[in-house]
């Protein structure tokens, strides 16, 4: 069966510095204290700047725990994060794009924008997905609230 490609964007205007907003995104360890879906991150490995590029995470799901594992890209930071996923049971592969770009009238505002494309590896139903999707593009209002905070 080939996978079928999802996907979803948010975008939200921050309060704070592009920088300030990046450094949240990649402080995995504290992601338990301001995204409640999330309940442990793991750094497995670092880059040769001393950033997480292997982070594991365990997360409430649609009621259900789960564990996955994310790799980061840094090509382009920090106007840019972008990480992927592995094979899964139910995904073939996680991509995430979230650039932070200084608002033109005001470089103490971001506009934030998490671009999410997931390949489902079997179909699921549309509410099913409008669910997750819902709880996953959360995080960018996680994410603004913490960096406002």
């Amino acid at each position: 069966m080939h996978p079928m490609a999802e996907s979803a964007t948010q975008t939200t205007t921050v309060e704070a510095t592009p920088e300030h907003c990046f450094a949240i995104a990649i402080a995995f360890e504290s992601y338990p204290e301001w995204a409640p879906d999330v309940k442990e991150a793991v750094v497995k490995s670092r880059d040769e700047q001393g950033r997480p590029d292997e982070v594991e995470f365990r997360a409430s799901a649609l009621g259900r725990s789960t564990h996955y594992t994310l790799h980061y890209d840094y090509s382009d930071a920090p106007d840019r994060l972008s990480w992927k996923t592995g094979e899964g049971r139910h995904h073939a592969g996680l991509r995430r794009l979230v650039p932070f770009t200084a608002s033109p009238g005001d470089p103490n505002v971001t506009e934030v924008v998490y671009a999410l494309s997931i390949e489902l590896v079997v179909p699921l139903p549309g509410f099913v997905k409008r669910r997750a999707e819902v709880r996953i593009l959360n995080t960018v209002k996680e994410l603004k609230a913490r960096a406002e905070a």
